[in-house]
């Protein structure tokens, strides 16, 4: 391997807007995000399917699927 070339990484301290913290191993030393898996629709199951114009009935409809 090249020496020189890889970056340092330590120790950052991660805050989510929701008021999430964790830590995880990157250059930089503190971060702060929008939305992690503690307030993601996707993670907490509160995730809605918006259909606008019917596409979800015509594809369950095409295949059979219910």
């Amino acid at each position: 391997m090249r020496k020189e070339i890889h970056p340092d990484y330590v120790e950052c301290n991660v805050t989510c807007a929701c008021g999430n913290k964790f830590e995880i191993r990157t250059e930089k030393a503190d971060m702060s995000i929008d939305i992690c898996n503690e307030c993601h629709p996707f993670f907490t199951g509160s995730e809605k399917i918006l259909d606008a114009a019917g596409r979800v009935e015509k594809f369950k409809n095409k295949y059979k699927l219910g």
